[in-house]
């Protein structure tokens, strides 16, 4: 039986904004984690949308700027998201940059040292959040999607695509698709995986969803005017490994909108509904 500690409670949309703080058996310390109850809650049990976040980002960012809570409550979603890497205990160098360490987890299990103790968020993501949200919340188990922004939108579709029967649905907005190609996921995948390319495979949605594709469509949203767009987010090695295993994929390259929330914004509405589409019986 585990335990989770509630840190505030807030109506919105008819229903419930929750932020809640717990001891973790995957990283070893506290974690923190936001869950909007749409008003369905109160009558049943309802699906539940996984949310994960970007580069320094933490739990509070996409409850506070996605503005998702509308549609989650038209909807009767249930929304969920962690923080995005252990904050505790402290590790040298773990503050240094923006782009490893606190606040950049990349959902991998880390595997050299000092990261490989406490840096498990793909564990943390798959497993261990789930059952407690099982546990503590009313959710319908069997009904589970995952999505996810830059960083998070590579983390939810690695999830999905290694955990297909677990998730009914995915969609990314700006994801690192392809992170062994570029710096950020380069800088990350070394340090907490190691040398060895091989094994950075199982965290690199080109390369996973060339091997096989998910049992569902793949939204993804970019803007054009993305900062990031041609070094680090790379959707067309996406597209072109999802052509070469036959997955369904909507890219959609939005002109003039950025890396920001803002963006994030504009198209939430369309990303729940295509989760809803999923989720709902």
């Amino acid at each position: 039986m585990s335990t989770i500690e509630l840190l505030s409670e807030h109506a919105c949309f008819g229903g419930v904004q929750r932020f809640y703080k717990h001891a973790s058996r995957e990283t070893r310390g506290s974690m923190k984690f936001s869950v909007y109850l749409p008003p369905q809650f109160r009558t049943g049990k309802v699906p539940v949308l996984y949310y994960l976040a970007g580069l320094t980002c933490t739990e509070e960012n996409f409850p506070v700027k996605g503005h998702a809570q509308s549609a989650a409550a038209e909807l009767g979603l249930m929304l969920v998201a962690p923080d995005t890497s252990p904050r505790e205990p402290r590790l040298p160098g773990d503050a240094d940059s923006y782009d490893f360490g606190q606040g950049a987890g990349f959902y991998v299990d880390a595997t050299q040292a000092p990261w490989s103790a406490n840096y498990r968020m793909y564990s943390y993501v798959t497993r261990e959040l789930p059952e407690l949200v099982a546990e503590h919340l009313p959710v319908r188990a069997d009904a589970s999607g995952i999505f996810g922004h830059s960083m998070g939108g590579h983390g939810a579709l690695v999830c999905a695509l290694r955990n297909p029967s677990q998730y009914k649905s995915v969609s990314a907005f700006a994801p690192i698709a392809a992170p062994q190609q570029c710096a950020w996921g380069q800088k990350a995948f070394t340090n907490y995986l190691g040398m060895d390319t091989g094994a950075w495979g199982e965290y690199d949605a080109s390369v996973l969803v060339a091997r096989k594709r998910f049992h569902g469509p793949i939204l993804i949203d970019q803007g054009t005017a993305d900062q990031f767009l041609e070094k680090q987010l790379l959707p067309e090695k996406f597209s072109a490994a999802a052509e070469k295993s036959g997955q369904p994929l909507k890219l959609r390259m939005q002109p003039g909108y950025d890396h920001s929330y803002y963006f994030i914004q504009t198209f939430m509405a369309d990303h729940l509904r295509h989760h809803a589409a999923y989720l709902k019986p």
